[in-house]
C-alpha cells in the first residue's frame, strides 16, 4: 500500500497499523468483539473461546513493534447493550494481560459497547466515541459522527464495518479475504455533515470552512478516509465488491452515519489485502465478482 500519512504505517499482515506521534509510537486496532462465541453458541454453533488465541496474536504485535501505546477503536465486547458471562471473564481478563505489555491503553467506544466501563481495568481510559486526534489523523469507530476537530485532519480512519471483499467460482466456491479501504472525501461535504451531526448550525450559503476556522480555530484538510479491518480475523463482515455499501439500504444500519452522507467516494476507494496486495478500486471488483 503506498504511503497515506507520513506518520502512518500499516503491519501487515495485521490489521493494524502504527502512527509515529512526535517521539511516540502508537498502534491501533479495532473491533475485538471479545464474546462473539456465544452469539454462535446461541445459534447452536459452539466453538471455545478464542479470547486468548487474539490475545496471543497482539501481544506478539506489541512485542515485535514496541508501542508506547494501543489505541483500540471501539467493538471491544459482543453484545451491544448488555454484558454475557463470558465477557465479564474475558474483557477484564484481556486488558489485564495487555497492560502488562505496552505502557499505555487508550479506548474508543463502538456501538457494541455499553457498559463497557464496568469491565475495564482503571489503568485503561475509555474516551469519547466521537474519537480522538493523533498528528494529522482522526481516529473514531465509525457509528457516529467523529468530533468537528477531526475536520483538521488530513486522513480520518474507522473500524465498524469489517470490510471484506468475496468471489465465487463458477461452481460455486466462494472466498472471503479481509481488506483495507482506502477513499478520497468531498471534504466540503463532509465538513457540512460532520458540524450538522455536531449540531452546528450553517447559515444559509454560509462556507462550512469559514465556520471551522472561526469557531474551531481549525483548517479544512479531511482528503482520505481509511476503513480498517476487524482485528478479530474470525468475524464476518461487508462485502465490499457485492453491492454498494452506501446507498444499500440493508446496510444503513452497519455503515454509520460517515459513509451514509456521500461524503465518502467509495465506488473509487482503492482496496488492499492485509499483506499490502492492491485489488482495484471497489467499482472494479463489483465488475468482477
Amino acid at each position: 500500500m503506498p504511503q497515506m500519512v507520513n506518520q502512518l504505517s500499516l503491519l501487515s499482515p495485521e490489521g493494524a497499523f502504527l502512527l509515529s506521534s512526535g517521539s511516540e509510537r502508537i498502534m491501533v486496532i479495532s473491533d475485538l468483539h471479545i464474546g462473539w462465541e456465544v452469539a454462535l453458541a446461541e445459534e447452536g454453533v459452539h466453538v471455545p473461546s478464542q479470547t486468548k488465541r487474539l490475545f496471543e496474536k497482539l501481544k506478539g504485535l506489541l512485542f515485535s513493534q514496541k508501542p508506547d501505546r494501543l489505541v483500540i477503536l471501539g467493538d471491544i465486547k459482543h453484545t451491544v447493550s448488555k454484558i454475557d458471562f463470558e465477557e465479564w471473564r474475558d474483557v477484564p481478563w484481556f486488558f489485564e494481560e495487555t497492560c502488562k505489555v505496552v505502557p499505555r491503553v487508550q479506548v474508543v467506544p463502538g456501538n457494541h459497547d455499553g457498559d463497557l466501563e464496568a469491565l475495564l481495568p482503571e489503568s485503561v481510559e475509555l474516551l469519547s466515541p466521537r474519537g480522538l486526534v493523533l498528528g494529522d489523523v482522526g481516529l473514531f469507530h465509525g457509528h457516529s459522527w467523529p468530533d468537528t476537530q477531526m475536520l483538521g485532519c488530513t486522513m480520518l480512519v474507522a473500524g465498524h464495518v469489517h470490510p471484506v471483499v468475496v468471489f465465487s467460482d463458477p461452481i460455486g466456491f466462494r472466498i472471503t479475504k479481509q481488506v483495507w479501504i482506502l477513499a478520497s472525501c468531498n471534504k466540503m461535504l463532509l465538513a457540512k455533515r460532520v458540524l450538522k451531526g455536531n449540531n452546528v448550525s450553517l447559515k444559509k450559503d454560509e462556507n462550512p470552512q469559514d465556520v471551522l476556522r472561526t469557531k474551531f480555530g481549525s483548517d479544512l484538510k479531511a482528503e482520505s478516509f481509511l476503513i480498517m479491518p476487524s482485528f478479530n480475523d474470525y468475524l464476518g463482515g461487508q462485502a465490499v465488491n457485492v453491492s454498494s455499501i452506501s446507498r444499500n439500504k440493508k446496510f444503513e444500519g452497519f455503515i454509520g452515519p460517515v459513509l451514509r452522507s456521500g461524503s465518502v467516494n467509495l465506488d473509487e476507494a482503492e482496496t488492499y489485502l492485509l499483506d499490502g496486495t492492491f485489488l482495484g478500486s471497489i467499482k472494479h471488483l463489483r465488475k468482477l465478482s
